[in-house]
């Protein structure tokens, strides 16, 4: 290779490394930067001497989240209430992509166009606000149109712990059912249609191409960002968790997160300290969940693996 096309082999992969850099500048101003106060976390702040001169407080401040008994509340609400969602979002998001990509009508494709993405243009405040219209004990939704028709006395949903395990995680389906069922639906619709023709030439049914061609070829997808689920599998939706119960007291036991109990932590105490604390604890605990379970499958399917 001449020295002339070297260089126009390296000017081109100039041009295209240049295209990098807008989102490498961001990548290391919104992700790596901020980690430079990751020492806050093992700092004892105190506004008037300033931060780098406040006092070390070693590892009081991660004591904080482990010093009641609401420790075991809050990451047991934490993991399960995550579990459930990364289950259901799995399940319902490839369903629904399925089912969407079978639809061959232009009118049903405009209806899921609108309805589909709606969720996703709302903001958690407005669905706050919604679930309140729905579950208000005076003018709610429930209370006076379905349950009345139904026979049944009202229910003040804001005091009942009992409902809202279940009303979280539809809400929170609700909320992400689009984005995730457009994720999905992009991997299906690029699978080559000529498989499916093939598999229909041999006697496979509808059933059967879906289970042994859509799936399999969705498997990355569907570890991919499963994966990436469980790496915040310590963190918490805080609008889903605050803003949508209304931050009710009684609904404490079934609504408390890591995230919600250090929010109501800083805001009663004003520590930034124990704030950066908690951050600090759910990263590291994430980051290692991320690699066990990449671990385990690479273990199991190693192309499946992200890394």
């Amino acid at each position: 290779m001449t020295k002339t096309k070297k260089k126009k082999i390296r000017k081109k992969d100039l041009a295209l490394m240049s295209m990098l850099i807008p989102g490498t500048i961001y990548l290391l101003i919104n992700n790596y930067l901020p980690m430079a106060g990751l020492f806050i976390a093992f700092k004892n702040v105190n506004f008037a001497k300033g931060i780098f001169k406040s006092d070390w407080a070693g590892f009081a401040n991660f004591k904080f989240l482990f010093a009641t008994g609401d420790a075991l509340i809050i990451t047991r609400n934490t993991l399960l209430y995550n579990l459930a969602f990364i289950v259901l979002n799995l399940i319902v998001g490839v369903t629904l992509a399925i089912m969407l990509n079978e639809i061959r009508n232009a009118a049903l494709k405009k209806l899921y166009s609108t309805s589909i993405l709606l969720p996703q243009i709302i903001s958690m405040v407005v669905v706050s606000y919604l679930v309140y219209a729905m579950l208000s004990g005076d003018s709610g939704y429930m209370n006076n149109t379905v349950l009345k028709a139904l026979g049944k006395s009202s229910i003040n949903w804001y005091q009942q712990k009992k409902y809202w395990p279940f009303i979280l995680i539809i809400v929170h389906v609700w909320k992400t059912l689009g984005y995730l069922t457009l994720l999905y639906l992009a991997s299906v619709v690029g699978i080559d249609s000529n498989l499916y023709e093939a598999a229909e030439m041999d006697g496979a049914t509808k059933w059967q191409q879906i289970r042994y061609i859509t799936l399999p070829l969705l498997r990355p997808t569907m570890i991919t960002l499963t994966l990436l689920m469980i790496g915040r599998i310590f963190y918490s939706d805080f609008g889903l968790f605050f803003q949508v119960p209304m931050d009710s007291g009684p609904l404490f036991p079934v609504t408390q997160t890591i995230d919600t109990y250090v929010y109501r932590g800083l805001r009663s105490m004003s520590n930034i300290g124990m704030s950066a604390a908690a951050a600090f604890y759910q990263s590291v605990v994430g980051f290692v969940v991320v690699l066990a379970s990449n671990l385990i499958i690479r273990r199991i399917d190693k192309d499946s693996a992200l890394f």
